[in-house]
């Protein structure tokens, strides 16, 4: 731990108050957040407060409690005199009955958006948006944070490290015309998914190759799933990805793509690449097709 005061805390839990009170409304019946400045939610604090002391941070940015489980994040500043901006934030899960904690990932910029309702059967989980990296071109992730009933705690969707689905990559091959598209749509049963689109052009060398995946969970057993869409489900998902209609606020990105601008408006996109009217070199012009 490093240098902990209240009015830090205090500090740093306003830093998501935007986001958090669009989406407080729709948070599950047991969560709340936690105040800093309110008595009764001191006992909270100083326990998590002890649960973390071995670790290393610099403050604590929010503590959400569901049942016996607090939801935790924390920053890191390397640099006393950078700004917010340079901090790394680690989210963790820590035991209101025991003092075990247990790190769930760490990005940057992380970014509280949204509850979302990925199955009806089960409470809404908090769909945020962070990245791999600070000082840096970042790439950019998205999960849900969920509290899981079998285990006491909290846990974080299709995470692989502190990888999650991938949203921007910052770092595509060369040579190739990378594309991704991605949003959280809704089923006509109120369910709702995570879905991305990456498309590679390789230009003359070969033919373009499309990849789709859905994100989401599975009603029975609350497990979370990755599924590939091809074929017609994948005709039919481009352009809802590429549209956003019913997307949630704030979860898609990819939607002002060359990509989707050709799905959506093709005759407006056949119209940008219409062949000109070029002169040859002997000054006459060349017909276009």
């Amino acid at each position: 731990m490093r240098g902990l005061t209240l009015g830090l805390v205090g500090f740093c839990s306003l830093f998501l108050s935007t986001a958090l009170e669009s989406s407080a409304q729709q948070a599950p019946d047991a969560f709340h957040w936690v105040d800093f400045h309110s008595d009764k939610d001191q006992s909270v604090v100083a326990w998590v407060t002890h649960s973390l002391a071995a670790e290393d941070w610099t403050a604590i940015r929010e503590i959400g409690v569901e049942y016996d489980s607090a939801l935790v994040v924390t920053s890191q500043r390397s640099n006393s005199r950078g700004g917010a901006t340079g901090d790394m934030e680690t989210v963790w899960s820590a035991s209101l009955t025991t003092h075990q904690i247990f790190r769930l990932l760490q990005g940057s910029n992380l970014r509280m958006l949204a509850w979302a309702q990925l199955a009806t059967s089960h409470p809404r989980e908090l769909a945020v948006l962070y990245n791999d990296c600070t000082d840096c071109n970042p790439s950019t992730f998205f999960t849900v944070f969920y509290y899981d009933i079998t285990q006491h705690g909290w846990s974080a969707r299709w995470l692989h490290g502190n990888q999650a689905v991938a949203v921007r990559n910052a770092t595509p091959p060369q040579g190739v015309q990378w594309t991704q598209v991605f949003s959280v749509l809704a089923n006509p049963n109120g369910d709702e998914f995570a879905a991305t689109w990456t498309h590679f052009d390789y230009g003359t060398l070969k033919p373009a190759e499309d990849y789709l995946y859905k994100y989401d969970v599975d009603p029975w057993t609350g497990l979370d799933r990755v599924q590939p869409v091809t074929d017609k489900q994948a005709s039919a998902l481009e352009p809802r990805l590429c549209s956003a209609q019913d997307a949630i606020a704030n979860l898609s990105s990819g939607q002002d793509s060359e990509l989707c601008r050709g799905l959506l408006h093709p005759a407006a996109a056949r119209e940008i690449h219409k062949p000109c009217a070029c002169a040859e070199p002997n000054g006459e012009k060349r017909p276009t097709r």
